[in-house]
């Protein structure tokens, strides 16, 4: 251990209101070399504990543009796996922000270019027991603080329908990869919307489920709060398949309890006659919305009555102050835990990979005025609101997110599930190189209107692709249902592929490649 000099002691006493003389601050150095480092000291010589590895795979490398023309692909692996199971045929792309032991993992910076996790997360042990095929790394956002797809510094991923268009954030490879069919499924991580707004704009289905169900350990985190991981695929059957894999209780991650897992592929096609579908009004007609996509929306939801399901219309007025709850809980979450915990934040009881650790806080002193315009001013204002106001708001909007919470519950009490759009508008244009700072932040901001409301209360939330806008870019309808109902959701999305003829789910195969 390195023992504390005077002025690194100096430094601290103001963060904590203190104050001391020379003598006094000398004597406290004392002290803390001679009585406080000692468990340091011995914990510095035991063994960390790693969670196990258990197949091959190859170090992989990094695809050149023209194998990957979107932008989509981080790193290509090839991972042993199971020669039997649920996933056996299936190539699976994990958001880059999840361990996959001996593969880099640069979760859309700089800051983290070069660092090769040691372990494999519980998401990835379970897909390899079950026969997937890992075929690599998607790109992701820069730490994920992006709802569009322009800040990792690896570059912008672009949408397979129109490239010269957002393909949506964070998750924004792993929708591509999905989307043209390069992947069967994917992993996407959601802490606002993260795999349901690329899900929308790239016309995939995407789950975030309900919180905890699926396991967040080896997964870089936001906040402990927000943060689902959940699977992204073409079909509702390759998404329920992942789901029942990658889903249930390991023991180490303090965003599960009371969870229960459940099989959700076994009644897939039962139907959804008799089943109450409520549209929320206040999800539709923002200030934000565009009517195509609106009205897009509520003909697909309308279109689930020819399957017996009983539509109607119903109001949570809180619906449209949840956004706001969302957005304060992100932003200070992100800069404490996050940024100024060095990635993984303490007072949790887990796995918590310390080699993460020392990568973060070291790339942080070298790469940070590199960040994204949407990381700074997540830690400028997060760090300021809770220097200025100690917490509070983050405190306040917590404890109103229990309110929120409770007002959906009642809706569900009378609904089997409630629609409304993902994304209320289409896909924007992707910025210029030069766009300026306030440009970068609009386009970096607001597509989660709607999405993260529900990453505050921990319902799932399902995207369904269900048409096209004027422009030929796809629009989602994004279902929500009660605590641990995914195989309901998965239901109406499969009932809504047979009413459609699984023609919102095929592969995109013809990209156009002007950017215009």
């Amino acid at each position: 251990m390195r023992n504390p000099d005077i002025g690194i002691l100096k430094n601290i006493l103001p963060i904590y209101h203190l104050s001391m003389d020379e003598e006094e601050i000398k004597s406290y150095q004392k002290l803390i070399t001679e009585n406080m480092l000692e468990s340091y000291e011995i914990v510095d010589q035991m063994i960390d504990q790693d969670l196990q590895v258990n197949y091959k795979r190859t170090p992989g490398y990094r695809p050149t543009k023209q194998e990957n023309p979107l932008n989509a692909w981080y790193w290509k692996t090839s991972v042993e796996h199971a020669e039997h199971g649920k996933l056996a045929g299936k190539r699976i792309a994990l958001k880059d922000n999840i361990s996959l032991a001996g593969v880099p993992m640069m979760n859309g910076s700089k800051v983290l270019e070069g660092f090769i996790p040691q372990v494999d997360a519980t998401i990835v042990t379970r897909i390899l027991d079950q026969a997937g095929e890992i075929s690599g790394k998607a790109v992701c956002e820069s730490f994920c603080c992006d709802c569009s797809s322009f800040t990792s510094d690896t570059g912008s991923v672009l949408n397979p329908y129109n490239p010269a268009y957002s393909a949506g954030g964070s998750s924004s490879g792993s929708a591509v990869l999905v989307a043209t069919g390069e992947v069967d499924m994917a992993i996407g991580c959601d802490q606002t919307g993260s795999i349901r707004m690329p899900s929308a704009w790239c016309g995939i289905l995407g789950l975030k489920p309900t919180w905890g169900l699926v396991p967040y350990t080896g997964i870089f985190p936001v906040d402990v709060t927000l943060d689902h991981v959940g699977p992204m695929a073409r079909t509702s059957n390759d998404l329920a398949l992942l789901l029942e894999v990658i889903a249930g209780s390991d023991g180490l991650d303090p965003r599960q309890y009371s969870i229960q897992k459940k099989s959700y592929t076994q009644d897939l096609t039962a139907g959804i006659e008799g089943m109450h579908i409520g549209i929320v009004d206040e999800g539709f007609n923002w200030p934000i919305s565009e009517k195509d996509v609106d009205q897009t929306v509520l003909n697909a939801a309308h279109l689930l009555q020819n399957a017996g399901a009983t539509i109607g219309h119903l109001s949570v007025p809180m619906h449209r102050q949840g956004i706001h709850l969302a957005n304060i809980i992100n932003t200070e979450g992100t800069a404490i835990q996050m940024f100024r915990g060095h990635a993984l934040g303490t007072s949790w009881r887990g796995y918590h990979q310390t080699q993460l650790l020392d990568s973060f806080a070291k790339g942080m002193k070298a790469y940070a005025n590199e960040l994204s315009a949407a990381a700074k001013i997540t830690i400028l204002t997060g760090q300021y609101m809770q220097q200025a106001y100690h917490g509070r708001y983050y405190a306040k909007a917590q404890n109103l997110a229990l309110k929120l919470r409770n007002e959906f519950d009642q809706a569900l009490r009378k609904w089997d599930a409630l629609v409304m759009p993902t994304v209320p508008f289409k896909a924007t244009k992707l910025p210029s190189e030069d766009a300026s700072l306030e440009k970068q932040v609009k386009l970096s901001f607001g597509v989660d209107t709607n999405t993260g409301v529900f990453n505050v209360t921990g319902h799932p939330a399902l995207n369904i692709p269900c048409g096209y806008s004027e422009n030929g870019l796809p629009v989602g309808m994004m279902l929500i249902g009660k605590h641990g109902a995914e195989d309901i959701l998965l239901k109406i999305a499969n009932t809504f592929e047979k009413l459609t003829d699984n023609k919102y789910t095929k592969p995109v195969t013809t990209i156009k490649m002007s950017k215009q």
